[in-house]
């Protein structure tokens, strides 16, 4: 015993010495981690970290032995060569049609089990994860695959680590990656499939060694669903200040809407007359009236209605929303084609089709939208009122289609590529690039004397004329 106890202190001081060096090597490499229990099981719940933060090596192992203290010792680890939350928004059908997902058996396990979904996970941690879970049950890894599993007889009262090792495909062929994704997910039903066949309940872990791809963003540390909403990592805020705006159709939510700021102006006696509509809109507690609302898979319809607005009695804001195919891109998009005003009979229309868009599997979210400055929102017709009315959000975020859960699905930002900065960089180095044109130019006109004094020779004599 004594034996034994020192040799597992010698493997401590060594499992801190590589510890420390991977946190060195690559503490700026984020990748998800997932882990879940079979039926009957229940992860210890986790505390939350603060939004945006990493998940460092001694975190992680701290989140695994109090989520793991209550779930069985036989473990599976599924551990990918490379792993993003990108490759769960681009390939997985949380945003879009769960029939395209290559996530279906991850998805299926996760949604009948508890779990831990842990978006940002530094890569020194996640590559030590098969030695964090060594040490918590004491026993040694064993590489394999289905085929092998499937020979073996587990002993339930046994501890043990099953390792499933799992490639992954980043080249420029974005179809051989889903296919990849999709194998990977056929193994792990696979294993899923042999331990329930055995009656095994089991501890399952999913995580990869390398991001698959450079996040600038971090995402919440630890997150119950897929999606990373966009009001979630907004600078250094835990949380938005107001939930967004939801609309519910037969029980599950199609409609979400955000803005920090919503004003609506009308041209009267020579003036404009503004009038405030967040706090009747967003808030905790805000219930407004969303009657006349209506979604579809290719329609939704978005209906805010008001009292007392601008003297106007009943005053009504619309969203018109469509999703269509589009054959040039090969995938769906939604527009939103008309924004309406309705106030004592009369209509005001904006449309905002050429301006607010986006993938059908995202939200759209821009800085500011805006009727007046830069508009992103243009009269419909001169025969209406659009002309008297402005229209104004800060911040504003929507998504009309595709929703999973109650959060924003990945944000399609209205901000172009070419930013002021941008500009001036361009302009700056234009300017630099013409300076440099004109002093090669001087210097090539350069000619040189075709005759020189020579001290040992007749001087040269220049004949003056009176």
């Amino acid at each position: 015993m004594a034996a034994l106890r020192t040799g597992s202190g010698n493997a401590r001081m060594i499992l801190h010495f590589f510890l420390f060096f991977f946190a060195v090597a690559k503490s700026d490499e984020q990748v998800p981690l997932v882990a879940w229990a079979s039926d009957g099981f229940v992860l210890s719940p986790v505390n939350t970290p603060s939004a945006g933060h990493t998940v460092s090596v001694d975190e992680l192992e701290s989140y695994l032995n109090q989520a793991l203290s209550t779930t069985p010792h036989n473990l599976l680890l599924f551990l990918q060569d490379k792993l993003s939350v990108d490759d769960f928004t681009i390939y997985g059908g949380v945003f879009g049609n769960k029939q395209d997902s290559v996530f279906q058996n991850l998805e299926a396990a996760l949604l009948s089990s508890s779990s831990l979904w842990l978006p940002s996970v530094s890569s020194s941690a996640t590559a030590l994860v098969s030695t964090l879970l060594q040490n918590q049950i004491d026993a040694a890894p064993l590489y394999m695959n289905p085929d092998t599993l499937a020979q073996l007889r587990l002993n339930t009262s046994v501890a043990a680590l099953l390792v499933f090792r799992l490639p992954y495909s980043g080249g420029a062929d974005m179809m051989s990656t889903k296919e990849v994704l999709n194998g990977n997910d056929e193994v792990i039903g696979q294993v899923l499939s042999i331990m329930k066949a055995q009656s095994v309940p089991f501890t399952a872990v999913f995580t990869a060694l390398w991001p698959s791809r450079v996040i600038e963003d971090a995402s919440p540390a630890v997150h119950s669903v897929w999606s990373r909403s966009l009001l979630q990592s907004r600078g250094e805020e835990p949380s938005a200040p107001n939930p967004p705006l939801e609309f519910k159709e037969k029980g599950s939510t199609c409609i979400l809407m955000w803005a920090e700021k919503l004003v609506v102006s009308q041209y009267r006696s020579g003036k404009w007359e503004r009038h405030d509509l967040t706090s009747k809109t967003f808030g905790k507690g805000v219930i407004p009236d969303l009657s006349g609302s209506s979604c579809n898979e290719s329609h939704s319809r978005l209906v805010l209605k008001y009292e007392d607005v601008l003297d106007y009695r009943i005053f009504k804001l619309i969203f018109v929303m469509n999703r269509r195919y589009y054959k040039v891109s090969a995938r769906h998009w939604f527009t939103m084609d008309l924004v309406q005003l309705e106030y004592d009979g009369k209509t005001a229309s904006f449309n905002a089709s050429r301006h607010i868009y986006a993938p059908a599997e995202f939200s759209y979210r821009c800085e500011s939208v805006s009727s007046s400055y830069y508009p992103q929102l243009s009269p419909h017709s001169d025969k209406d009122n659009a002309n008297d009315w402005q229209i104004s959000f800060d911040d504003f975020q929507i998504q009309g289609f595709n929703i999973a859960g109650k959060d924003f699905s990945y944000a399609s930002d209205c901000a172009s590529f070419f930013t002021p900065g941008i500009w001036m960089g361009l302009v700056t180095s234009l300017l630099m690039v013409l300076v440099l044109t004109y002093g090669l130019h001087m210097i090539m006109q350069l000619r040189t004397m075709d005759r020189f004094d020579d001290p040992k020779g007749p001087a040269i004599s220049v004949p003056q004329t009176e």
